[in-house]
């Protein structure tokens, strides 16, 4: 619990909302602890943020320069989303992505992208390891992961990569309007991108017929609820084969209704430099997901009833 009444503000954690570097200035702290004195002035002040995932309270902090644009990440438990998140970050903290969208410029939430990513490093030795099941909780909204990307000198472009558990998307496949499926509703209405992730291990398991509806389901919601947005069919796990039939099974349920869609075959595998490997279609995918809009619409041309352009709207009749 924060030391402040205010919903956006999040003392001590960050730094007073107010702007007030004395918290006994502050007509709105109250502080939670016995000891109510001021600490020394030093020249440390604190940001207005923690560094970690961000989440509904921030965004007005992070939509101040233009509306970030945000990824969906959306597939069943255990599917993988959270490790390509993970993957995506390394492959930025290497250099080794040359996007369209640009080099990185930044991130109010490197704490929660190291967070994400610890897992995929291990010393020499050490067995590899993947990020933990992302807890299913209470919530109206996911984890959001800020990146920013600029090109030349222009202005830098935000990025908010959505880190949500599977279960959300299996209950809002299954009832869109139901109260546990809010978390997944808000993800649907306001992402700009959506990648629908599909376990590839999952779906050549002991439990792949079950694995096929609950994937088939989430993507005729997603078909229903997409609204022209771009979307991605991503296999997550490719070196595990699965049976023909299977995989033509989930191509046709996403690619039925969604013919524009693309798809993506990713893999990550255990390397000797201490972090895990990615294959070129990770970089592929992330450059496709930055760089991706939603079809702009054509006018039509107004008519004229004159060859004069000043009157191409149309002349007023005699």
């Amino acid at each position: 619990m924060n030391d402040c009444p205010q919903q956006s503000c999040f003392v001590p954690d960050t730094g007073c909302a107010l702007g007030h570097v004395d918290l006994s200035a502050c007509p709105k702290y109250r502080g939670s602890g016995k000891d109510t004195s001021v600490p020394e002035p030093t020249d440390a002040v604190l940001l207005p943020w923690s560094g970690s995932a961000l989440g509904l309270a921030d965004l007005a902090f992070v939509a101040g320069r233009a509306r970030p644009r945000i990824i969906a990440t959306i597939g069943p438990q255990n599917a993988g989303k959270t490790t390509m998140l993970g993957a995506w970050y390394l492959l930025l903290g290497r250099g080794a992505a040359d996007l369209r969208a640009g080099q990185f410029a930044g991130s109010f939430s490197l704490a929660g992208w190291e967070a994400v990513a610890e897992s995929l490093r291990w010393a020499p030795g050490q067995a590899p390891g993947f990020p933990p099941h992302t807890a299913s909780r209470s919530g109206r909204a996911p984890g959001l992961l800020h990146l920013s990307f600029r090109v030349g000198q222009k202005q830098p472009v935000d990025y908010l990569f959505t880190d949500a558990p599977g279960e959300w998307f299996q209950k809002w496949a299954i009832n869109k309007d139901g109260p546990e499926a809010a978390g997944a509703r808000w993800v649907a209405e306001h992402a700009d991108v959506l990648l629908l992730v599909a376990d590839r291990e999952a779906l050549s398991g002991t439990s792949k017929g079950s694995a096929r509806s609950a994937l088939q389901l989430l993507a005729a919601r997603v078909a229903d609820e997409r609204k022209s947005r771009p979307v991605a069919l991503v296999w997550t796990k490719s070196d595990v084969p699965i049976a023909p039939a299977m995989e033509e099974s989930v191509r046709q349920s996403v690619f039925g209704p969604i013919p524009e869609a693309e798809e993506f075959s990713v893999s990550i595998t255990p390397g000797d430099n201490g972090e895990q490997l990615v294959d070129g279609t990770l970089t592929r995918l992330l450059d496709w997901t930055l760089t991706s809009r939603q079809p702009r619409a054509v006018l039509p041309p107004a008519p004229s009833g004159s060859g004069d352009p000043l009157f191409m709207y149309g002349v007023r009749s005699a």
